[in-house]
């Protein structure tokens, strides 16, 4: 048998594995095919979770924006416009998918797709309950935040791949945003690491039992909050979207198929967000014995998505300049000042 450190995984496992040798009678290549299968349950079970909630909050987020503009938003395909979201998706997938003549084509066909698989392999580090965690190792957290370190290579990719100049300069203005970032988002994680004395994301969360690090260092919460949003280039941090001097973006080029896997992208990392912000500063998965572990996890994670929608539907767009400033002229050494006020108070 081999050794499983998830207990999720673990569990499939163990049920997988009779069957397993039932079925192929040598122990040499059963244990690595019934841990295979294991992990592509897991998957699956993971690939329907995120594509519900991307789903759900596609259509929540236009009828919040449309209500908060005083429009219907979707409203004929399906009870509510509940449908508008696959009415959609089946159109852009119909359509063609075009590649600029000046593109590098293997490189631009593989960004969007490693941008949504990046998002959906941090999920596996992170624990939705105490068992249901697809990697569990005492360096997740790390691992998480090293995944989300590549984003800003692969925008940059995503644009200059795509030939075009409006593609290569916005991809360059977005990097030069994340990046800007990125100093305050490992300063602010330092201090949680300070805090509960662990690297794990499971021990982080049951460290919060007797009070949630949003009470603990309520700086370091609002400024990963921010920071996320930037991470996640929702508003007022969407400066792609800038059409009035950059069109699309990095996104200029992408066809009706490839922008149906950005719009799944944009959900997944919105989701991604919202789970890290709830796991490291809400307590997870803890709350009152009522509700499962995983119905707290879940309600924490769409009070937080509600809120990000609330953001974008009534900020604007700020200048790249402010952009910068404001993450390293404020951000930059709030992030130190709440590194240091948790250094001398918690760590003995």
């Amino acid at each position: 048998m081999i050794p499983i450190s998830s207990g999720t995984v673990s569990s499939y496992y163990n049920f997988i594995a009779p069957i397993a040798q039932r079925l192929i009678g040598s122990t040499l290549f059963t244990d690595p095919i019934s841990l295979f299968a294991a992990l592509v349950v897991f998957a699956i079970i993971l690939s329907l979770l995120f594509s519900i909630f991307a789903y759900l909050f596609g259509w929540l987020e236009r009828k919040l924006i449309a209500r908060a503009q005083s429009r219907h938003g979707p409203t004929y395909v399906g009870k509510w416009g509940i449908l508008q979201n696959l009415a959609d998706l089946v159109k852009l997938v119909a359509k063609e998918n075009i590649i600029p003549d000046d593109a590098d084509r293997p490189l631009f066909q593989m960004m969007i797709p490693l941008m949504v698989a990046t998002f959906v392999l941090i999920l596996a580090f992170v624990p939705f309950t105490n068992d249901f965690v697809g990697i569990s190792s005492g360096l997740s957290l790390i691992f998480a935040f090293l995944l989300i370190a590549f984003v800003p290579l692969l925008v940059f990719l995503a644009g200059w791949t795509s030939g075009n100049k409006f593609g290569s300069i916005s991809a360059a203005r977005s990097v030069v945003m994340l990046l800007s970032y990125e100093i305050p988002l490992i300063l602010v994680v330092a201090g949680i690491v300070m805090v509960s004395g662990s690297l794990n994301l499971s021990t982080i969360i049951t460290a919060q039992t007797s009070s949630w690090y949003v009470a603990v260092m309520p700086i370091g919460a609002v400024l990963f909050f921010v920071v996320m949003l930037a991470e996640l280039e929702r508003p007022p941090f969407d400066i792609r979207e800038a059409d009035s001097e950059l069109i699309a973006g990095w996104l200029t080029d992408v066809s009706a198929p490839y922008y149906a896997m950005v719009l799944l992208l944009d959900y997944t990392r919105m989701f991604v967000g919202a789970l890290l912000i709830a796991v490291l500063f809400f307590g997870g998965w803890l709350g009152p014995g009522f509700l499962p572990p995983f119905a707290w996890l879940m309600i924490k994670v769409v009070l937080i998505t509600l809120f990000i929608i609330l953001i974008r539907a009534t900020t604007v767009r700020m200048r790249l300049d402010r952009l910068i400033r404001l993450g390293w002229v404020y951000m930059m050494p709030l992030a130190v000042v709440n590194l240091l006020l948790t250094f001398a108070i918690f760590v003995k």
